[in-house]
């Protein structure tokens, strides 16, 4: 059963005589390829028919418009190159010159494009304006409460006493000595158990330990001026 052509599907008008004639053979020509009538009704989208296409062909063959070959049980049409206008030089040296126009368009276009390619990936990540609104809001809050925390200091009040300045001195000299005492018992201890292991397996007995040694900023603390004696000895005085 034949399927009914679908409602939204324009109809596309049958050619018939001359006009039929003159459209397949402005196809071949311009496909400049072999057809066979089957391909070219369908290409044509069924305004000339297969059977009068197979009929236009024969003749347009034998009026030395097309040249027809046979393989087998197909057979081809394709247009009489001795029929087509030869590209003329100078016609060849303007597409040229025309190709290589538009090829350096093409670069100054793709410049372009990367160029706004670019700008708007800046765009995209930079800030909109509610978002810096509320960073500038929230810079100002911060300047605010860091000016009132500054007032006492500018107007010279003592916020630490002379007695609470001891105290902590006090607090630190103690800790920081039993830490010294209880590094260098570690030390010694550690000397012990691993003076008969390798670099490698102790330092693998220690990460199954869970050990932490002093870092880079603990040794920087100790060669710093907060731990020289005489500058201790001279604050405790």
């Amino acid at each position: 059963m034949a399927t009914k052509a679908k409602s939204g599907e324009a109809k596309v008008a049958v050619l018939k005589g001359q006009e039929a004639e003159d459209t397949v053979l402005q196809y071949i020509k311009r496909m400049n390829r072999p057809f066979g009538a089957v391909d070219v009704s369908a290409n044509l989208k069924g305004a000339v028919p297969k059977t009068a296409t197979q009929k236009i062909l024969i003749a347009l063959a034998e009026k030395g418009e097309l040249v027809q070959k046979i393989y087998g049980k197909t057979t081809f049409f394709v247009a009489n190159q001795a029929n087509l206008e030869d590209m003329p030089a100078e016609k060849l040296a303007t597409l040229e010159a025309e190709q290589k126009a538009i090829d350096e368009e093409n670069k100054v276009l793709i410049a372009d494009v990367k160029a706004a390619t670019t700008e708007l990936a800046k765009i995209k990540s930079s800030p909109t304006n509610v978002e810096l609104a509320s960073a500038i809001a929230e810079t100002e809050a911060s300047i605010a409460n860091i000016l009132v925390r500054l007032e006492p200091l500018r107007s010279g009040t003592t916020l630490v006493s002379a007695e609470d300045l001891g105290q902590i001195e006090t607090e630190w000299t103690k800790w920081r000595s039993e830490w010294i005492r209880r590094r260098k018992i570690f030390n010694t201890f550690w000397a012990l158990v691993t003076d008969a292991l390798s670099p490698q397996d102790a330092t693998s007995l220690a990460e199954d330990l869970g050990i932490e040694f002093d870092t880079s900023e603990h040794t920087a603390l100790e060669k710093g001026p907060l731990c020289i004696p005489s500058v201790l000895g001279k604050r405790r005085r």
